[in-house]
């Protein structure tokens, strides 16, 4: 009896480990965000900023799917990273109990503020994007049983979020076309007026069970082929980035005020601004795909092909990573390479993080 028994705990035991060795960091892993993030969320949108057309997804195993650069996106590195063995599903596509696992909401050209990238067309703006996910949180309740079982999940799960580059290349840099940039003078205003209403929405996220949470910052947006074009010049737009690092330098102190007024929650900043620059300066910086003049303005001609060498090169057109620019970003937003790239930690740490703030990296 004593045999059998020993026989049968050494085949549970093995079973559990081996389901423990296999399963991702987090249970779950949820996305709010633009262009960078999204992956199909735009698709069947009236929008002029989608990617479902080749050479969109050239390297992508499932081809064109709505993903704004050649192969995988941010998104999906992460997700390899946080050892998920699938892609996390768009809000437009996830059903049934794949939701348990997450969901991606992020929509190409949306921004912090409602009307931002308005002129292309319908998007799904952040505000919109927390809408979408109380009805996800609605169907992992009826799911689970309840609201509370839904909420204890969710405080388990990672949740990343970037956005805010569209509240400047589509909204701020186009006078012609928005008054944002008229209204809030010196350029600080605006920053400060962007935080603020990020901070209202990131508190909606911490209300909705979120209690791990990456905030992804700002790129060089100064230093993409657009701005390049548009200020006919080869170096980066000085103007351009000086807005950017305001927004930056706001978010990181965003950070530090959530994490005092929410010691249960976990908020981490990314610092896409100083990573983008060290990937700029190791590959080529002028677009992979041949950029369209009419709408969708400044992305890939609709059936060109792409340069050959995409390994080489950090943009796919006139504004988004190529694959190899999103591997390398993300691997650095996972597991720091350099003090500066997070703040107060990796994701890697927030999502092993009990209650206990990690400086290390």
């Amino acid at each position: 009896m004593a045999c059998y028994v020993t026989i049968i705990f050494s085949i549970v035991l093995y079973l559990v480990l081996n389901l423990v060795e296999g399963a991702p960091e987090v249970p779950c892993y949820f996305i709010f965000g633009d262009s960078l993030l999204d992956n199909g969320n735009n698709n069947d949108l009236d929008t002029a900023a989608r990617a479902n057309y080749p050479p969109y997804g050239v390297d992508f195993p499932d081809g064109p799917t709505g993903r704004f650069t050649n192969g995988r996106n941010i998104a999906d590195f992460l997700a390899e990273h946080l050892d998920f063995d699938h892609y996390i599903p768009s809000f437009a596509s996830a059903t049934g109990d794949e939701i348990l696992e997450g969901v991606n909401y992020a929509s190409g050209s949306a921004g912090i503020r409602n009307d931002t990238g308005s002129h292309l067309g319908y998007r799904i703006y952040l505000g919109k994007q927390l809408e979408n996910h109380k009805i996800t949180i609605s169907r992992i309740a009826d799911l689970l049983g309840n609201t509370t079982s839904a909420k204890n999940h969710l405080n388990k799960c990672l949740f990343i979020v970037g956005i805010g580059s569209n509240d400047y290349i589509n909204n701020f840099l186009m006078p012609d076309v928005y008054q944002s940039s008229h209204l809030y003078l010196p350029t600080s205003q605006y920053a400060t007026l962007l935080i603020q209403q990020y901070s209202q929405q990131l508190k909606e996220l911490y209300s909705d069970g979120a209690r791990k949470i990456a905030l992804f910052g700002l790129p060089q947006i100064g230093c993409i082929p657009d701005q390049l074009n548009q200020h006919s010049t080869i170096f980066c737009v000085d103007s351009t980035n000086k807005a950017v690092q305001l927004f930056n330098k706001n978010l990181k102190a965003l950070v530090d005020d959530l994490n005092t007024n929410f010691p249960d929650a976990k908020f981490i900043y990314i610092n896409m601004y100083s990573i983008s620059s060290v990937i700029a300066i190791t590959l080529l910086n002028n677009p992979c795909c041949q950029i369209s003049k009419t709408m969708p303005e400044g992305q890939c001609v609709p059936g060109k092909s792409p340069c050959l060498f995409r390994a080489t090169h950090f943009f796919y057109d006139n504004f988004h990573p190529t694959e190899i620019g999103n591997n390398i970003a993300t691997s650095r937003a996972y597991r720091a390479l350099l003090p500066s790239d997070s703040y107060p930690m990796d994701i890697r740490h927030l999502v092993r993080a009990n209650n206990v703030y990690y400086d290390d990296h």
